[in-house]
Parts: structure tokens; sequence; C-alpha cells
């Protein structure tokens, strides 16, 4: 696996994951109208009435799509995957791979570089996701619910970074990559995705913007990642 390349997932899915999988698949390709069940049955080459057995109602087959993506997403990168800029893991055994706010913006570039060019798909299928949540309570709780699973590793991450005002900070990060995802798989750019360098320059001046990272040392953080 190169260094733009999302870490693989576990050989050996099982049938739940096959259809929310598909469901996600669909979703990016023909939109909400064209997700049934009966297409997911059809593109996951299941005996009619399978995705019906596992998800009963429209609502959850939505919902179990969100939750696969979510999983999915989390794959962004692996656990012990945190570089910083020399390349090598986060909180080396000396404790001296160079300032924590370089590795931390190193490692965000390298999962929004993996996003943007690998999981194109995965961004169409949230969108549509994102649109019914707010047509859907039932949904939106799911929704909301995945998202915090990103957003709060991200407060706790800014806190040790040194951020007197996490949320707000974790907000504008949020921010900011949300709006290149979208320019990059929906809009205006989506055919000049930006290098994975120019998104650390990026990360970099938003987290140095945010007064963060004052001397603390890889070491420090290591336990995070």
């Amino acid at each position: 696996m190169t260094a733009d390349q999302t870490p693989a997932a576990p050989a050996g899915g099982s049938r739940a994951e096959l259809i929310a999988d598909t469901a996600l698949a669909l979703l990016a390709e023909r939109g909400m109208r064209g997700l049934t069940h009966r297409a997911v049955d059809e593109a996951a080459g299941l005996p009619q009435g399978s995705t019906s057995n596992h998800a009963r109602t429209r609502a959850a087959l939505l919902a179990a799509a969100v939750r696969r993506l979510a999983e999915r997403e989390a794959r962004v990168l692996a656990p012990d995957e945190m570089p910083h800029p020399g390349g090598d893991p986060l909180g080396t055994a000396d404790g001296q791979g160079g300032d924590a706010l370089d590795s931390v913006a190193d490692a965000l570039a390298l999962a929004l570089h993996r996003t943007l060019t690998g999981q194109r798909e995965l961004l169409i299928a949230r969108y549509e996701l994102a649109l019914e949540a707010t047509r859907r309570p039932e949904l939106r709780e799911f929704y909301d619910t995945a998202g915090r699973g990103f957003r709060e590793p991200l407060e706790a991450l800014l806190t040790d970074l040194g951020s007197a005002e996490p949320r707000r900070h974790a907000q504008s990060l949020a921010a900011w990559c949300e709006g290149l995802m979208f320019l990059c798989a929906a809009g205006a750019d989506h055919a000049a995705v930006p290098g994975r360098a120019a998104l650390r320059k990026g990360f970099v001046e938003l987290l140095r913007g945010m007064r963060l990272g004052s001397g603390r040392s890889n070491s420090e953080l290591r336990s995070l990642m």
C-alpha cells in the first residue's frame, strides 16, 4: 500500500456489509430515488428479498447505509498511521518526531487527500444521506451520532494541542474540510483535487492561526493517535 492509499478493509465481509456497501454505491450512482430494496438485491447479486430480510423498511436501509458510511470513512487512516513531516509514525521511540502541530497537520492532510482521491463515491453518498436526514428525523439521529464519532476525537486532539476553544476550532477545521470535499466531489473543482502538500500547508495555516502547538512534543500526543 502506498502512502496515499486508504488501508484495505478486512477480507470476508458479511452479507450485512455487502447490502450496506451496495446501498452506498447506488446512492452515489442513482441518487436517493434509485435506492430500493430490489435495486440493492439486483446490484449485489443477492436473491430477491435478501435486503428486505436484513432491513425491513426504507428507514432501516438508510440507517444501515449511514452506519456503514461511518465505518468506511473511519478507516481512512490506519490506527498507527500518524506521520510527521519526515514520514515516520508520530511518536517514535525517542519522541523526536518533530513539532506536534506539524505532525497532526501531516496526518490530517493524508486523511483528507485519501478521501478526495479515493472516496468520491462515498462523499456523494454522504451528501445524499445528509440531505435526506433533513427530511427524516429518525435518520437525523443516526447521522448526527455518526458525526459525533469524528468530531469528539478531533476536539480532544485540539485540546491537547493547546486549544482554549476546541469545539469552535474543531468546527472551523471541519468546515474547511467539508468545503474542499464538496468542491472536489461535486463542485467546480472536481477536476482539480489539491495535492497532499497543498492540503498540509492549509492545515498548518489553520492550526497556527488558532495559536496551537505551543511546544508539545510527539511523545506527549502519541497516546491520542
